[in-house]
């Protein structure tokens, strides 16, 4: 087993975490405040060629595997997880397409969201239903002609709404009313689709520069050309997305929990107190220990899911490890951050305070805990009812 680095990836890792460090982590408390997606900052993450890592070189990508771009999110979170989620979505997404879609969507769509121009989303969550599919309502119903109009509502959807927002897929019900058992395709739909509108963004506990919001559809015609993958095998597709997502939602918990040790051990080796530094107290010096521990611990799962993935290991019990594992350890790590700075922990202007607010949700989406510890209890053989 190996646990360093190559030459290429720890070069890789230390450009992305040098540019995040000196262009995004000293931004990050005001753009917080602002609650504005920084269009020219993620621009410039494009530009770092942060976006083009697991995509082909005929796509102008940098052929590079699911670890490399694990690292770079990782590197991200550590100075701002905000930034660093609209990048994995649209990653996530904009891979679906290059693994799904036809050869003219890939030419069509997907430029400039490999050189980080543009941005792109992915539209499963419904406000009735939550990601429970069998609950959803937005439905496709097939005109003729090879057309096909869209009507419901989406929630909780990240980068559909920002001023350099392309596309975003959407899952629908594709099977007739009458059909006994749902069936659902995704359809990619251009931010100027007529019919497709973007709600007014949510007022957020965290993640308060990453665009969130509604989206609604109201008879949004598109051709047949939009679906992405097979016809009715839309549903498989988010679910693989989701596997996407849930490995670098691990990476920004991760990168996030790492800043809360890199913060911890600076405050507890600076502050004077009863005639010494902070770090000199026992009890101090325990939590960081402890911090050290589980920030470690949540590499490892996260590394190793990633890992497994590029050499063709499906494990989704190690995934989910990495899931839960990483974004619980996130929270706890912050949570522990913002005790070692004492009342100035609880400040806005301290950063653990904001890393706390940002990771609740890793917790949540993606798969909440809860389903992972079921996906993880199933992988070991038990007998789980998902209804």
């Amino acid at each position: 087993m190996h646990f360093e680095l190559s030459p290429e990836q720890a070069e890789l890792q230390e450009t992305i975490n040098d540019f995040a460090q000196a262009e995004i982590a000293p931004v990050a408390e005001e753009l917080d405040r602002k609650g504005e997606f920084p269009v020219e900052l993620f621009r410039r993450v494009g530009e770092m060629g942060v976006m083009s890592i697991p995509f082909p070189e005929e796509r102008g990508g940098m052929g590079l595997g699911v670890f490399e771009a694990t690292l770079a999110i990782e590197a991200l979170a550590r100075a701002d997880q905000s930034i660093a989620v609209s990048t994995m979505v649209s990653m996530a997404t904009g891979l679906t397409v290059e693994r799904f879609g036809t050869d003219t969507q890939k030419q069509q769509w997907l430029p400039e969201i490999v050189s980080g121009q543009k941005i792109c989303s992915i539209a499963g969550t419904e406000p009735g239903a939550g990601s429970d599919t069998g609950g959803f309502t937005t439905r496709a119903t097939q005109l003729g002609n090879g057309q096909w109009s869209l009507s419901g509502e989406k929630a909780f959807i990240t980068n559909a709404g920002t001023p350099i927002s392309l596309f975003t897929l959407v899952l629908a019900i594709s099977s007739p009313k009458e059909a006994e058992r749902k069936k659902f395709s995704l359809f990619l739909t251009p931010n100027n689709a007529p019919g497709y509108t973007r709600g007014k963004g949510y007022n957020k506990m965290g993640w308060r520069s990453s665009d969130t919001r509604q989206l609604y559809l109201d008879d949004c015609q598109l051709g047949e050309d939009a679906i992405v993958g097979e016809l009715h095998g839309g549903r498989h597709l988010l679910h693989k997305g989701y596997q996407a997502a849930r490995l670098w939602l691990a990476a920004c918990s991760l990168g996030l929990a790492q800043a809360s040790l890199d913060h911890a051990i600076a405050y507890a080796q600076e502050r004077q107190v009863f005639g010494g530094s902070l770090g000199k107290r026992q009890l101090i010096q325990q939590m960081i220990a402890q911090m050290a521990l589980k920030v470690d611990t949540a590499r490892l799962l996260t590394y190793r899911a990633a890992w497994q993935i590029d050499n063709g290991v499906e494990d989704l019990g190690a995934l989910s490890m990495a899931k839960l594992g990483a974004t619980e350890i996130g929270t706890e790590v912050a949570n522990m951050a913002v005790q070692v700075h004492g009342g100035w922990g609880y400040m806005d202007d301290c950063p653990p305070s904001r890393y706390l607010r940002d990771n609740r949700i890793c917790t949540i989406g993606d798969g909440s805990s809860e389903i992972q510890t079921m996906l993880i209890a199933r992988a070991c053989g038990l007998d789980v009812d998902f209804t």
